[in-house]
């Protein structure tokens, strides 16, 4: 099954992997059904999560009922414990929207929940995060993860996404990382998906992130106010949650 799953997510387009998995969220939760581990977004307890990868595989990665990954677990305990996403009235701009966010954020009835990609059938808006229709100031929260590696110039999106946000709004901007690199490493000259894949992990990356990744955003006017959320966790819930080993988990706000 490990070495399948990467055939299966390289080869199948997302939008049709979003559509499949609909059917497989009816009896993956009977097969993994245990007591390990718990998905704080759906509430399932499972005796292990899914592998999951597009080139490496990861044991314990993916909740079998909502199919939830790593860095999910994380942005909703993040925003559970350290925002009022789920009490205020906010308007919120959700790009690339997952799966396990989509229909819970959109049953909030305190939140004008907008969603928006290129290509995702649950996306309400067609669109590229680095030209977008929105008016200044105009949205309380921005979720936009695993999107900037993807894009030709991060720089424009990142400028995008300050300017639609509205002053003392946050934004979520996970990306993957190496936090082994000091430095972002990008080279627009690469273009050929297999280069691609072998220098950024991925064929349509355009780059693999550093850890300068927080300063890219400080440069286009965000500000971080508090230290990075999964050092804050324990051991315990990291293991009950199965959390990413390292994750810049900050909320990017506009001042």
């Amino acid at each position: 099954m490990k070495k399948l799953i990467p055939i299966i997510v390289n080869l199948i387009p997302r939008p049709w992997l979003i559509r499949f998995s609909l059917v497989f969220m009816k009896f993956l939760p009977i097969i993994y059904r245990g007591h390990n581990v718990t998905c704080p977004i759906c509430g399932g307890h499972f005796r292990k999560f899914m592998s999951y990868g597009y080139n490496v595989v990861r044991e314990q990665a993916m909740c079998p009922k909502c199919l939830s990954l790593e860095r999910h677990r994380l942005l909703w305990l993040y925003l559970k414990n350290r925002t009022s996403f789920f009490t205020a009235r906010l308007k919120v701009l959700h790009v690339a929207p997952e799966q396990c966010f989509h229909k819970r954020f959109r049953m909030m009835k305190n939140l004008e929940y907008i969603t928006a990609d290129l290509e995702s059938p649950l996306a309400d808006i067609k669109l590229d995060i680095q030209k977008t229709p929105f008016q200044d100031n105009e949205f309380d929260v921005i979720i936009c993860n695993h999107v900037l590696e993807h894009v030709s110039d991060d720089r424009k999106a990142i400028a995008e996404i300050f300017r639609v946000l509205k002053h003392g709004g946050f934004a979520l901007l996970q990306v993957p990382t190496d936090y082994s690199m000091e430095t972002t490493y990008e080279d627009a000259s690469v273009t050929d998906p297999a280069e691609r894949e072998r220098k950024f992990r991925q064929k349509d990356h355009h780059r693999l992130y550093g850890q300068d990744y927080p300063e890219r955003l400080a440069k286009a006017g965000f500000t971080i106010r508090e230290e990075n959320y999964l050092m804050v966790l324990s051991g315990a819930e990291r293991d009950r949650f199965k959390l990413p080993a390292m994750e810049y988990m900050y909320g990017y706000y506009k001042e």
